[in-house]
């Protein structure tokens, strides 16, 4: 198989070469070609996979891996490709921040996927998706794009009516809340089975509200341990008897919904954001990479754990450190490797049968979470084949999380409309109708702000105000 990834010089690349040359993903990939429009991250991180076999960051001699190249030229990266691979930043870490700086000077959220900043990144963001789809559809119109470009879900909303089946969004948050909860709650969750998992949402806005084993939910018992909750991140996020009230555990995002004041203090008290901590780290860190000979690897493997230690910091009170497994990394590239592995007729190892990968995913509702739209992207458990991912039904979410669901796909939906249609005035009402802004006054000025930010929104509306 031949894969693509678009954003090749990308930071998380080198998790997925490594999950390529070890593990049950060795052998899956004989071609391993790198886009992007930057040389200088490609040298970069073409540099780190040479020496990721000699650092221990992967086998250098049984299973060396797939052969590894690099250009700059999307037509000549796609030509003869099987899959694609998408996670592009337009804007780059700047346009990040840009993103963070706009909302929190206004004294709203400023996260990158989530609320005002997730909208900007958005309007950024799908334009060059869908020239990439486009351009698949030209040079390799049989090939699969997993698209991992934030924010997720609705980029995949976007890619829809342009790949249709043959385009699937992925994020490790759900599936890592729910192996961790598995874990914490002693439940044997073998790879690439979902079975009497309850899952419902949309990207970064999910909740999970069933988890058997043994034929039993010992999903309630969890929420009423608050030792075992103490045990894993979400389970710290939120307080033991809310979660309980609840009858659900939260997608680490919803911190955002529930806890906004807080996370919004804990934000503007901080000396950098997010975005402006891994600018700063990236921007000295891709020369360094190119010009490391045989300790790129290492050099890369120190930052990327010090970015990981990083994540979400402003939900974490006391300095209080992340688990070491996450630490480890390792969330992406499991899920889209396990999405490509089932497409190719392959099965998990020790999991479900050939032909039958369960995991959770964005795609198209077809009725699996009722009250939401039929052709809505939503995060649910799905069912992988080579014919692509079927939304497994799920309960009717409740009606304090249906009513949140239904009015962030709303704003996702006027989003994609304003960029497809090129209508301004869709843009000021999704900032609007966002339940972390919630405000037309405050829409005017972060339109106005990221417009100021980014010159090239402007070219975008050319039908309405």
């Amino acid at each position: 198989m031949r894969l693509m990834i678009a954003g090749g010089g990308g930071f998380r690349v080198p998790l997925v070469y490594r999950a390529l040359t070890s593990g049950p993903f060795a052998g899956l990939v004989r071609e391993l070609v790198l886009f992007d429009v930057d040389p200088l991250r490609l040298a970069a991180i073409k540099a780190v996979l040479a020496t990721m076999g000699a650092s221990g960051g992967a086998p250098s001699s049984d299973r060396p891996g797939p052969a590894v190249s690099t250009t700059t030229s999307l037509a000549e990266g796609l030509a003869g490709t099987d899959m694609v691979f998408a996670a592009i930043r337009p804007g780059g870490t700047a346009g990040r921040t840009a993103d963070e700086r706009v909302a929190l000077g206004l004294g709203l959220l400023g996260q990158e996927t989530t609320g005002a900043g997730g909208i900007s990144y958005a309007l950024r963001s799908i334009p060059g998706m869908l020239a990439l789809a486009r351009e698949m559809k030209q040079r390799c119109p049989g090939a699969w794009l997993v698209n991992f470009t934030n924010p997720a879900g609705m980029v995949t909303e976007a890619l829809v009516p342009e790949l249709g089946r043959k385009v699937i969004g992925i994020c490790d948050s759900a599936g890592g809340l729910v192996h961790r909860a598995a874990r914490a709650a002693g439940a044997d969750l073998p790879e690439g089975k979902l079975d009497g998992v309850g899952y419902y949402g949309l990207n970064h806005l999910g909740w999970l509200y069933r988890l058997e084993s043994g034929g039993k939910d010992v999903l309630p018992g969890l929420l009423a341990d608050a030792r075992a909750l103490s045990g894993f991140e979400e389970g710290r996020l939120f307080p033991q008897p809310f979660l309980q009230e609840l009858g659900c555990l939260p997608n680490e995002y919803l911190y955002y919904y529930y806890d906004t004041e807080r996370a919004v203090g804990a934000m503007r008290a901080m000396r950098q954001t997010r975005g402006e901590s891994i600018h700063e780290q990236q921007a000295g860190l891709y020369p360094a990479l190119a010009a490391a000979g045989p300790r790129a690897y290492e050099l890369w493997d120190a930052a990327r754990r010090s970015r990981e230690e990083g994540y979400l910091a402003e939900a974490r009170a006391g300095g209080e450190q992340r688990d070491e497994e996450d630490l480890a990394g390792g969330g992406y590239e499991r899920v889209a490797l396990g999405v490509m592995r089932a497409l190719s007729g392959g099965a998990p190892s020790g999991g479900a049968p050939a032909g039958r990968t369960e995991l959770i995913l964005n795609t198209p509702n077809e009725g699996a979470v009722p009250g939401l739209p039929a052709d809505a992207v939503v995060e649910v458990p799905c069912q992988v084949t080579p014919d692509g991912a079927v939304p497994l039904p799920q309960e009717r979410p409740g009606e304090a999380q249906l009513a949140l669901m239904q009015r962030v796909k709303e704003v996702e939906r006027l989003t994609v409309s304003s960029v497809v249609q090129g209508r301004r005035a869709d843009a000021l009402r999704a900032f609007a109708l966002h339940p972390l802004i919630d405000s037309e006054e405050r829409a005017v000025k972060l339109l106005a702000g990221y417009e100021a930010a980014f010159p090239g929104l402007r070219l975008l509306w050319h039908g309405g105000a």
